[in-house]
């Protein structure tokens, strides 16, 4: 962990999204110095799911030493933006950081997502980021610190990032647009960087897109804080960057990254838009199923597809199933798989006992992935994450994402016996 040395001392950030997560660690973060927060987001009231609410926040932050101004902010509402603002400078004299924190994601393809999805990340994406730059611009200027920091992505240009989920890559990128734009028009006055992680990130809001046991795959929101304090550090001049948790700390002589492991040495999920994969802090991953390096495997002939395995598979699965699966999944998959052994699969796990078989389902399907019958194996037999393989292009996805993530807890489950 990096160590705080109080030079946010007396420092006023402005931070959106800043009730729970990435938003609430990166505020506790400049809390230890003595920093002023002031918490920008919606919550004012508990989430029946989520925990957390701005006062919460705000209780944490005096605790950790610093002072705090919560404010409900709805970043899409210009006037709650602009209130919130004023509210921060008469309090504390200024705005000497902004984190653009605040986002909505929704992973479905253009024809799965709903206008008012495609409008919420819209303008809480790229509008909220805009406007509060915006509005905190003026008092930034005048401050020695002088740093907007955006959560979000580099611009990488790969198709593979825009396929399956237009709509948020074009929400999330615009982020990203605006510290290009913002660097370039505010050189030598205020630094604008984007920050974002090289692996996923556990949050309540992880845990309920994923489901249980995803956090063994994720690191803690320590490091994405740690990160953004080695940003608050540097001048004005460090300006325009699209930085990654990782490396920026590596360069501050971090070499130990277990620490910020929620389960040390277990393999990684990778995060959007990089086509790279995460270290494995490990030295045997084999003991902790890790997969292949996709380089690696993409880089050596195809497997032969090994014939009868997919309904061996799904036999297998079938003698796994029970009333307990189907009451917890209460969905139903379709798989149209390629290759010798394939075909429409469907896995219905709405019906009382659940039940597979070949050919599409009675009822709708909540779900349909398309992949090849080796990488099927693969999945269900836990040599292939069902998260790589759709990061990746070799798992297509149509229908409920987050149904589509649940189903890995029950392949999970099934690894031993496949």
């Amino acid at each position: 962990m990096l160590p705080n040395t109080g030079k946010l001392a007396g420092c006023t950030v402005f931070i959106t999204g800043a009730s729970r997560g990435i938003g609430k660690a990166i505020a506790l973060k400049a809390a230890k110095d003595g920093a002023n927060i002031v918490i920008a987001a919606k919550t004012a009231q508990a989430h029946p799911k989520l925990a957390g609410t701005i006062y919460s926040a705000a209780e944490e932050i005096k605790a950790a030493g610093g002072k705090a101004l919560p404010c409900v902010v709805d970043v899409r509402d210009e006037q709650q933006i602009s209130s919130a603002v004023e509210k921060a400078v008469e309090k504390f004299g200024g705005i000497d950081i902004l984190v653009n924190n605040a986002s909505a994601i929704s992973l479905t393809n253009t024809l799965e997502t709903p206008t008012k999805k495609v409008d919420l990340m819209m303008n809480i994406n790229t509008r909220g980021t805009y406007l509060t730059s915006k509005a905190c611009i003026p008092y930034l200027k005048k401050s020695k610190i002088a740093h907007i920091l955006n959560l979000s992505p580099p611009l990488n240009l790969n198709p593979l990032w825009f396929k399956q989920h237009c709509a948020y890559t074009i929400a999330k990128y615009g982020m990203s647009m605006c510290v290009l734009g913002m660097a370039e028009e505010f050189k030598g006055e205020i630094a604008v960087n984007a920050l974002w992680p090289k692996t996923a990130i556990y949050t309540a809001a992880m845990d309920m897109l994923g489901g249980s046991g995803i956090e063994s795959q994720c690191r803690k929101v320590d490091i994405i804080a740690d990160a953004a304090y080695c940003i608050f550090k540097k001048p004005k001049s460090f300006t325009g960057n699209f930085i990654i948790d990782e490396n920026i700390l590596k360069e501050e002589g971090i070499k130990n990254f277990d620490v910020y492991a929620i389960t040390p040495g277990h393999p990684l999920l990778p995060d959007f838009f990089l086509d790279e994969q995460p270290v494995i802090v490990t030295k045997e991953p084999a003991t902790h199923g890790a997969l292949p390096e996709l380089k690696e495997e993409e880089a050596q002939p195809p497997p032969k597809p090994r014939s009868g395995a997919v309904e061996g598979t799904f036999r297998i699965v079938k003698d796994s199933l029970s009333d307990d699966i189907v009451k917890a999944t209460q969905a139903i998959y379709q798989f149209e798989l390629s290759g010798e052994d394939g075909g429409t699969w469907f896995l219905d796990l709405k019906s009382k006992g659940g039940n597979v078989g070949y050919g599409e389902p009675s009822d709708r399907a909540d779900v349909v992935m398309s992949m090849s019958t080796d990488d099927f194996v693969k999945m269900f037999s836990g040599k292939l994450k069902p998260t790589i393989a759709f990061m990746s292009g070799r798992l297509k996805i149509k229908g409920n994402m987050a149904l589509a993530i649940k189903l890995e807890k029950l392949m999970n489950q099934m690894n031993a016996r496949l």
